[in-house]
Formats: C-alpha cells, sequence, structure tokens
C-alpha cells in the first residue's frame, strides 16, 4: 500500500527526480493514511500540501516514469514563449496575438487567476486582463453548434501582439456596489462588474457582440475529472430531473477537436469543453498563438492582414514535424502534467466547526448541485493521463451539470447547450488553499466575489432558495459553512 505525501513547508526546488528522491527534493515526507473523514480529496493520488505550492504536486501514486513524462510538462506549461526570430528555436512561435507568454502566466502556480487590483477615482481600471478574458461572440452558431465568434476579432480579445501586429484592444472593468443584510441585521457588501473594451486595433466590434468575461481556474484535480464516468453525470440530471425544486441541471453537449466528435462537456466555466486535450489545445493558441495538430491555424480573421502576414515558428518543425507549432509529443507531455496534478487533502476534516459547517452545507442544499463524491473510471485519451487515476473514490464537490443561475451572474452569451444565465457547478477542492497559493480569495466565473460568503450570496435562480437559507443562518452559522468549504 502506497503511503501519502505531506508537504512541510520547503520552497519548491522542482520536481527532476522520482520515487523517493522526490520527497527529498520538495520537503514531502511520508506519513501515515489519513482517517476516513474525508482528508483524502482524491483518494490515492493525494497529496497533503500546503502554502504557495499546494496545486502543482504530481498525483501521489504515479509511477517513477511518469514522474519524469510530469516534470517535462510542467518546464511547457510554466516557461515562456517567444517570438519567431527570437535567440531561440525550442519555444518560438508566440503569437501572432497572444494574451499570456505560457499557460503558468494566467494560471499562476496551477492556480486561480484574478481581477486587476488597482482602480483609477472613478472606480475604473485600465490594467491589462491576463488571467481574466473577453471571450466574444455574436448571435448564431458556428459549424459544431458553439458560440459564433465576433467577425473581425474572433473568440475573445487578445490584448498583446509580437512586433508589427496590433493587439486586438484593452478590456475595461469597473465595479458598483451593492448592499444588503443578513436576517440577523449583518451588512454585507458585493460587487457588481460591467466590462467594456477600448483602444481596438482593426475598428468597432459587431454590434450584436456579447462579451463573456472568463477567469482563470485553478487546475488541480482536473484528470480525475476527466474519469468520471459520464453515466454518473447524466444521472445527476436525471434525479434533480425528478426531484421536486427549482435544481434541475443539464449537461452540456460540445465539440471536442482531439477526437472529432460532440461530447459531454466537463471544463470551462459553461462545461464548454470536454477534455483536457482540447482545452489545453485552445489555450495554446487562443491565448498564446501557438498551433498544434488539432488546433492549426492562427486566430487571425480576414480584417487582420497584419495578424496573418506575421510569420510562424519553426520548434515543432525542428523536431520533425512540420506545419505547426507545438509538436504532438510536447504538446501532449503538457497534458499529461495538467492531468496529473494532484488535489491536496482536506484541513480540519474533524474540526466542530468544520463539521457543523457540513451540516449546514447539506440543510441548505448545497450539496444538490455539489455533489461530493465519485470513483473514476477512465480518462478518453490513455495516452494522456496515468492508470493511477483510475477506481478512485474522489471528492471534487460537482454535478458537472449546468445550472441557471438567476439574471445577477448572467452574461447573456450562449455556449453550445448552454444559455446566458448558466453556468457549470465549479468543484470546491482545494478552494480553501488558493489564498496559500495565488494570495486572494476571488471566486466566481470573473473573479467579482471576494470570498465564499460573496459568492453564495451571488447564487440566484435555481439557487435563490440555498442563497435565501444562507441569508437566514446566524453569525456563527455563516462562519461554520465558509470553515467547512474552506476546508475542502
Amino acid at each position: 500500500m502506497r503511503r501519502s505525501l505531506r508537504w512541510t513547508g520547503a520552497p519548491w526546488r522542482g520536481l527532476a527526480v522520482a520515487g523517493a528522491g522526490l520527497a527529498a527534493a520538495t520537503g514531502l515526507v511520508a506519513s501515515a493514511p489519513p482517517d476516513p473523514l474525508g482528508e483524502r480529496t482524491g483518494g490515492d493520488t493525494t497529496v497533503f500540501a500546503t502554502g504557495r505550492n499546494a496545486f502543482s504536486f504530481p498525483a501521489a501514486n504515479l509511477e517513477d516514469p511518469e514522474r519524469t513524462r510530469f516534470v517535462i510538462g510542467n518546464s511547457f506549461f510554466r516557461r515562456n514563449w517567444v517570438e519567431t526570430g527570437g535567440s531561440t528555436t525550442a519555444r518560438d512561435g508566440l503569437g501572432p496575438h497572444f494574451i499570456a507568454r505560457s499557460c503558468g502566466g494566467c494560471h499562476i502556480q496551477d492556480g486561480r487567476g484574478e481581477p486587476p487590483a488597482i482602480f483609477n477615482r472613478l472606480g475604473e481600471t485600465r490594467d491589462p486582463l491576463v488571467s481574466l478574458l473577453l471571450r466574444l461572440s455574436i448571435p448564431g452558431t458556428d459549424p459544431h453548434g458553439g458560440p459564433n465568434p465576433e467577425p473581425v476579432y474572433g473568440d475573445q480579445l487578445n490584448t498583446a501582439a509580437v512586433h508589427g501586429v496590433k493587439p486586438e484592444g484593452q478590456a475595461t472593468l469597473r465595479y458598483d456596489t451593492l448592499r444588503g443584510r443578513f436576517a440577523d441585521g449583518t451588512r454585507y457588501t458585493l460587487l457588481k462588474p460591467t466590462y467594456g473594451v477600448r483602444d481596438l486595433g482593426y475598428g468597432p466590434l459587431h454590434e450584436g457582440t456579447m462579451i463573456g468575461p472568463r477567469i482563470a481556474p485553478q487546475i488541480i484535480g482536473v484528470g480525475l475529472l476527466e474519469a468520471i464516468d459520464e453515466a454518473d453525470i447524466l444521472a445527476n440530471a436525471a434525479d434533480q430531473a425528478a426531484a421536486p425544486g427549482p435544481i434541475k441541471g443539464m449537461p452540456n453537449r460540445v465539440w471536442d477537436a482531439p477526437s472529432g466528435r460532440t461530447l459531454l462537456g466537463r471544463f470551462g466555466w459553461k462545461a464548454n469543453v470536454a477534455t483536457i486535450a482540447h482545452q489545453t489545445g485552445g489555450a495554446f493558441v487562443g491565448d498564446m498563438g501557438i498551433t498544434s495538430r488539432h488546433f492549426p491555424s492562427e486566430s487571425c480573421t480576414t480584417t487582420q492582414a497584419d495578424c496573418a502576414a506575421s510569420p510562424s515558428g519553426v520548434s515543432a518543425g525542428a523536431r520533425g514535424q512540420h506545419g505547426v507549432e507545438i509538436d504532438d509529443k510536447t504538446f501532449d507531455d503538457v497534458v499529461f502534467y495538467q492531468a496529473t496534478l494532484a488535489p491536496p487533502a482536506r484541513r480540519d476534516a474533524s474540526d466542530a466547526q468544520v463539521l457543523r459547517g457540513q451540516t449546514l452545507f447539506a440543510q441548505a442544499q448545497c450539496a444538490t448541485c455539489h455533489r461530493p463524491s465519485y470513483v473514476t473510471k477512465e480518462g478518453p485519451f490513455p495516452r494522456l493521463t496515468s492508470k493511477a487515476l483510475s477506481g478512485q473514490r474522489i471528492w471534487p464537490y460537482t454535478d458537472m451539470l449546468l445550472h441557471d443561475m438567476g439574471e445577477g451572474l448572467a452574461d447573456g452569451r450562449p455556449d453550445f447547450l448552454a444559455s446566458g444565465r448558466q453556468w457549470r457547478t465549479p468543484p470546491l477542492w482545494g478552494i480553501g488553499l488558493i489564498k496559500d497559493v495565488n494570495g486572494h480569495t476571488r471566486l466566481l466565473h470573473d473573479g467579482r466575489a471576494r470570498g465564499v460568503l460573496e459568492a453564495v450570496l451571488w447564487h440566484g435562480g435555481e439557487a435563490e432558495e440555498a442563497r435565501q437559507n444562507v441569508l437566514k443562518m446566524n453569525k456563527a452559522d455563516r462562519e461554520a459553512l465558509v470553515r467547512f468549504v474552506e476546508s475542502l
């Protein structure tokens, strides 16, 4: 039986070691298996880690060769890509348009992005939004039934560009303050964001453009979510449909480029992506301008002549694969890295306040959408993941379904079967460690919530009754509820 790993606070030194050497190099030491109260969030994959690097460890039960592959994928995930013609051809091909220079530029420490923190006296920010991007679309659908891209700027606003190419523009953000009270009289405030664009490089947006802000989420455990049996997710929808009450989740069905077919959506804020491979390929070309086998064309529109004329990178060609900028092996290693990132263990699982919060979580109907547990099967692409992720009892707290969350959270932008008011139930594991990893507690699809309680107070639509249940809680119960969620 494998032993779990516990983080002891030593600084990150990379994972260029395997087996027993991993523990020595990273500060992980063997410990006895945890008690059965739910600490092992990812089953045998769980790592006992806190602090800045809590989201950056491989699954604890990987074999030694897989740990080496994890290290290689980690390198290409974190390091910057460069413009063609630079001093290196190992990672060239950045742009023409881009948002970030690496995957880790948005998913800092494999964690969650946040909105800009600096605003002017009018309450507006003009800082570049890096970990927060703007999706763009107009009415209608693309050939696969997905969002119809804005004709001049495509499916997202790219805020940076290589030399000789104009950036597409910049995003603007301001907040209005909403005020309310709990039933016991305690006051609260919420931040309501308003988004816009400025300095557009290629003319105005289409008059029917819909804008959807998206924050980069933490990526722990995504390989385990990919390995949840589709039947279990569909059973969630069937159970909710048969039960009384307003909670009626539905699955999304989306086009998956790597498999060439329509699959169940699992990732993205609207469950608009089916596999880690598609998410990775889409992010490489959309966020960094790096083409790959299933995304071989730069995202230049017909209006953007300077973008189309920009030279392509040669790093993949140097490895024997021409016509793209990241070769299959490197791409697959980056996918494997993400798929095998371990969820960290729960903290304080037997604490009395945490246990009280767990009871309140269920009583408030939160667990209806945030389903606690599953047993994993296998991912869709065995070469891109590990068998170590199969057959694990995991505790992500999500039903993986779409729910109408009310007008307050609506972005008005459909995405495959998802309406402008629907959002996927996000997994809650690791939520209490975001502050350790990323230094903030911003939650929801655009980071508007400044913590767990504010996120709950933004719930509406199908979750309005749950929100009302929380509004009726006294201070001690609210604190217990938050403490439980932050223990996950």
